[in-house]
């Protein structure tokens, strides 16, 4: 009787140790995985990042479990066309009872980069056909990556990174109206470009990229009480000052440049300290009882790791500082357990 005792209470402890273990986490949340996004629905989180040459989703209860979850790869480009290579930061999307993936491609000439879209109409986005619509281009239709729709009293916009000529001068930060969630029916609007230090200034000590890099991409809307932020990544994604910056919606129109206020100082940037270089293009989401706001993102373990596949996905809780913009805190060290996103009681 004392050795079944024994074994019951070494079961118990076991399963109790694994139940705690599925409560906390530490980043990174998978080796590699840039530009790392999530759509929450019906209980799932599905997320995705770039992989360059297709579209895969996973599907999980808990993100912190990512490497352990469910994934298909739902589209696969064909050969020789204008979106078959360079497939970049891809996004899911849930607008009128129907799935959308947004993506940045081009045909091997990064020159050729404009963004695209598919749409499945089954609830379940690993069920039913994904289609490919084709080109989502404003007027001008110029080199547009890191694509974000959102919706907006009851009307969707996008926001993207652009060149505001047919050649790279800098990366901007343009919005436009959608008529549906694949055609643009309006001029697009400049509302960001790079204009602080600290979104151009690269790695001084780097021949081949030079110090001033200007670049505004990767989007994000984030919505708070009635106020709307765009925080957006800042500096080349190869240099260990990938940050992110602040853009606020003062006004009554999305589309009047004058109505986005910038702010003059990166919200979140690399911590030496704990050993994450480059934090960026991020996303965000809410805890499964929506009582918490999470920021989701890409960054380096050393510094000069670039812009490659040692970028790592990871997440951290937010904040809300008084005057209502968010606090994205500092970006946590490896060795920092987390508590997982609240959960539904």
């Amino acid at each position: 009787m004392k050795g079944i005792y024994t074994f019951t209470m070494l079961v118990l402890l076991i399963c109790s140790g694994a139940l705690a273990q599925t409560k906390t986490f530490q980043n990174p949340l998978l080796p590699s995985g840039a530009d790392p996004f999530s759509t929450y629905h019906n209980g799932y989180y599905y997320y995705t990042n770039t992989l360059q040459n297709k579209l895969v989703l996973w599907k999980t209860k808990n993100l912190a479990n990512i490497a352990d979850a469910e994934s298909k790869t739902i589209w696969t480009p064909p050969e020789g066309t204008m979106y078959s290579k360079e497939i970049w930061a891809p996004e899911f999307h849930i607008f009128d009872g129907k799935w959308y993936v947004y993506f940045a491609a081009d045909d091997g000439d990064n020159n050729n980069h404009r963004m695209y879209v598919l749409e499945n109409k089954s609830e379940d986005p690993f069920q039913g056909n994904w289609e490919f619509k084709g080109k989502v281009a404003a007027n001008p239709d110029r080199w547009a990556i890191d694509g974000n729709v959102f919706k907006h009293e009851g009307e969707l916009f996008m926001i993207w990174s652009g060149w505001e000529g047919d050649t790279n001068g800098q990366q901007n930060i343009y919005i436009a109206k959608m008529e549906n969630p694949w055609t643009i029916n309006t001029n697009r609007v400049l509302i960001s470009e790079p204009t602080y230090v600290w979104e151009k200034q690269g790695d001084l000590d780097d021949e081949i990229n030079p110090p001033h890099v200007n670049v505004n991409e990767g989007p994000q809307y984030l919505e708070h009480d009635g106020e709307i932020f765009i925080v957006y990544s800042a500096n080349g994604c190869w240099t260990d000052y990938y940050s992110l910056g602040l853009l606020e919606f003062t006004g009554d129109d999305l589309l009047d440049p004058s109505a986005w206020k910038k702010y003059d100082e990166p919200i979140f940037k690399k911590s030496e300290e704990n050993s994450v270089y480059a934090p960026g293009h991020n996303s965000f989401f809410k805890s499964p009882d929506g009582t918490e706001d999470w920021i989701l993102y890409h960054a380096n373990s050393n510094p000069g790791d670039g812009c490659g596949g040692k970028r790592s996905p990871r997440m951290q809780k937010i904040e809300w500082n008084e005057d209502g913009t968010p606090n994205l805190g500092v970006p946590v060290s490896e060795e920092t357990v987390l508590k997982i996103p609240s959960e539904n009681k």
